[in-house]
């Protein structure tokens, strides 16, 4: 039974940490689907995958795609924290029974949990993502494999969480978004077990975090082309702000950084520990290249007619409509060390080194030689640029800025490692710099 309830829960600080995950279908940006005839609907912002290139191997289906955008939804469906209570362990089933009633359940001991229920907030609209197909989940995401593969089916060793985290926006502007980690279940409960990192604040509430944790990066100076990576934190389900623990599921929590928030920026990343996603504001996609700039830059390079040095024969970037399959006749390659431009050929192979490994005709530095692959998922990009470089070993092509932005930022692996990798494909970068501006030859006539 209840034993006490705790006043302080309906303090200023605990009402500004608003939780999202009541069950709603999934918001997408189709046009009036939450505003008045004739209206656009108000946009949050936009989710994206990395590793995927603007659309999953089997297609973007439903909830389960590489990019989501939120908007508001014609109803609030937003919770806050209301009241606390302490009880007996035994009675904690039949408190959480309610499905009408979100709440977080944090078990102390065998004979003593807390409760932390929650109620209706008409100021907010939240969206759950996690590994669940359920219904309370607004965006389905599946573990993305480095090297460019991708594990879009569920699977028995997944890492990332069936509800994994929840994203909190203000209905009014300046439409704040805000990142808690853990999502409310089929019963509308998040359950913090006895061995899950959980404690006691200074006044008195509860906090905790995830089994492999919620990590968060915020870009230092905006998603921009002066963009620099900032500095990984791990998010509480209450919201607040840790260094990263020794390693990813450890039950020692970092130390609270009080400077910094769950406040999602443009160009924030998102780690569910399997996968990685990147917030773009809409003012930020406003400056991101759009499809059909990507286009228009495809065929103006395919326009400059490169040819291969050694072959002598005209090459094309693909269009996208092909898809990555395998190369044809004027794919363009690269040596990845020199960034050589050329048509396929079949001499130069160092079988002794991989087969991948191909001695330069111009400059003879040895090295991987791959197709060239223009990336597709223009909310990568940090800005309009040509495509000028070649993201090592995989062959993505982007601007300089977008390539080296992402080849500074270390994306988290496993329980405490990070590498660089390709944002269109996974794959992790290699080579001292992680990308290599490609050297073309014009036509000769």
């Amino acid at each position: 039974m209840v034993l006490e309830g705790n006043p302080e829960v309906g303090s200023p600080r605990t009402s500004d940490l608003r939780h999202p995950g009541t069950q709603g279908s999934c918001v997408l940006s189709s046009p009036g689907e939450d505003a008045q005839p004739g209206e656009e609907p108000i946009k949050y912002g936009e989710l994206i995958v990395l590793g995927y290139n603007g659309c999953l191997a089997s297609g973007d289906k439903g909830r389960r795609r590489s990019r989501l955008a939120l908007s508001r939804r014609p109803h609030a469906n937003g919770v806050k924290p209301d009241v606390m209570h302490h009880i007996s362990t035994p009675l904690v089933s039949k408190a959480l029974s309610n499905r009408g009633q979100h709440s977080i359940s944090y078990t102390l001991s065998r004979s003593h949990s807390v409760i932390v229920e929650y109620t209706h907030d008409s100021d907010t609209d939240m969206f759950q993502i996690g590994r669940s197909t359920e219904n309370m989940i607004d965006f389905v995401v599946t573990d993305t494999s480095p090297g460019g593969g991708a594990a879009e089916g569920p699977s028995a060793q997944s890492t990332i969480s069936r509800y994994a985290c929840r994203i909190l926006c203000d209905r009014r502007p300046p439409y704040t978004a805000r990142i808690y980690a853990a999502g409310f279940d089929a019963s509308s409960n998040i359950f913090l077990g006895e061995r899950a990192a959980k404690w006691r604040t200074p006044d008195g509430l509860m906090d905790g975090l995830t089994t492999n944790g919620v990590l968060v990066m915020h870009p230092a100076g905006g998603f921009s082309e002066d963009s620099a990576p900032g500095v990984w934190r791990e998010i509480s389900v209450c919201g607040n702000v840790y260094t990263l623990r020794d390693s990813r599921s450890a039950q020692q929590r970092g130390k609270l950084v009080e400077n910094e928030s769950n406040v999602l920026q443009d160009g924030s990343l998102i780690d569910l520990c399997g996968a990685t996603l990147l917030w773009r504001t809409p003012a930020g996609l406003l400056r991101a290249p759009t499809l059909k700039q990507l286009e228009a830059q495809r065929q103006e390079a395919n326009a400059a007619r490169p040819q291969c040095p050694v072959g002598l024969s005209t090459l094309a970037f693909p269009s996208p409509a092909r898809g990555r399959t395998a190369p044809d006749k004027q794919q363009p390659w690269v040596y990845v060390r020199c960034g050589h431009v050329h048509g396929y050929h079949g001499w130069g192979c160092r079988r002794e080194r991989g087969p991948q490994e191909r001695e330069c005709p111009l400059c003879r530095l040895v090295g991987p030689y791959v197709p060239l692959w223009l990336g597709q998922e223009a909310g990568l990009c940090l800005d309009p640029g040509p495509p000028s470089h070649a993201f090592a070993p995989c062959g993505h092509v982007c601007s300089e800025k977008t390539a080296r932005y992402w080849a500074q930022t270390p994306l988290p692996h496993g329980t405490h490692a990070f590498h660089a990798a390709c944002p269109f494909c996974g794959a992790w970068l290699t080579g001292e710099h992680g990308c290599v501006r490609l050297i073309f030859q014009g036509p000769l006539d």
